[in-house]
């Protein structure tokens, strides 16, 4: 079963089967990613998720975006994965409590730049009246 997750530019496609509890991100181990923050964001739905951690393989194949936008956009994916894989209500609400965002996502995204200054607020300084 394929699941999928996005966070601004970052799309994550999951496909989990039952196996022994493999979960790999565009082919690495996550437990081999070098990032402590992206490694414990990407672990947290497994670690709520209790034995079912155990009996599944998860892969997912994470594009686009940046590296944060790519770890959130995999947790997501890998949460809908286990809910859609267990069906548990029980797993779901665990999910919500902890952070709604792994399962229903982020709709903020970077306000487009406008005239008249740097960025999409921010205006040029003027040393006149």
């Amino acid at each position: 079963m394929v699941f999928e997750g996005s966070r601004k530019t970052a799309r994550a496609a999951a496909v989990i089967r039952p196996g022994q509890g493999r979960i790999r991100i565009n082919g690495f181990l996550v437990e081999a990613l070098p990032n402590y923050l992206q490694r414990e964001m990407l672990l947290a739905p497994l670690r709520l998720s209790g034995e079912l951690r155990y009996k599944v393989d998860v892969d997912v194949d994470v594009k686009g975006g940046g590296t944060m936008g790519q770890a959130y956009a995999a947790a997501i994916a890998i949460s809908r994965a286990l809910v859609g894989f267990s069906r548990s209500v029980e797993l779901k609400r665990r999910l919500i409590e902890y952070d709604r965002h792994l399962l229903v996502g982020d709709p903020r995204r970077t306000e487009p730049k406008k005239f008249g200054g740097p960025g999409p607020r921010r205006r040029y300084q003027k040393s006149f009246r």
